[in-house]
């Protein structure tokens, strides 16, 4: 119950669901590259991170002293079905903007 409610709970925020659909859409991300995207500060984009993956939707990995973000896989129906209906939302979603890993 309350993996579910987390789950829930995660997707009442817009900002929230364009990273979900900006990641899914780009496989894997790096925190800078969602920085630069989002035009968000580190901070804010580590919280909404960090619900996301503890809603299950997310796994992380660690490079050095970067952390890059994927959808988990495999997901569950539930998650994927949450997927495939935000992809019909109408979202604006930023463009890639690299450039943070060679620092």
């Amino acid at each position: 119950m309350e993996i579910f409610l987390k789950t829930i709970g995660s997707l009442n925020d817009e900002t929230r669901l364009k990273i979900l659909n900006f990641i899914n859409h780009h496989e894997e991300v790096c925190v800078c590259d969602i920085e630069n995207a989002f035009g968000m500060i580190q901070s804010r984009v580590s919280r909404h991170l960090k619900i996301l993956k503890e809603a299950g939707f997310l796994k992380v990995e660690r490079r050095g002293r970067w952390a890059y973000y994927s959808v988990r896989r495999p997901l569950d129906l539930f998650r994927q079905s949450i997927l495939e209906e935000i992809r019909h939302l109408d979202l604006i979603a930023p463009k890639l903007k690299k450039g943070c890993h060679n620092e």
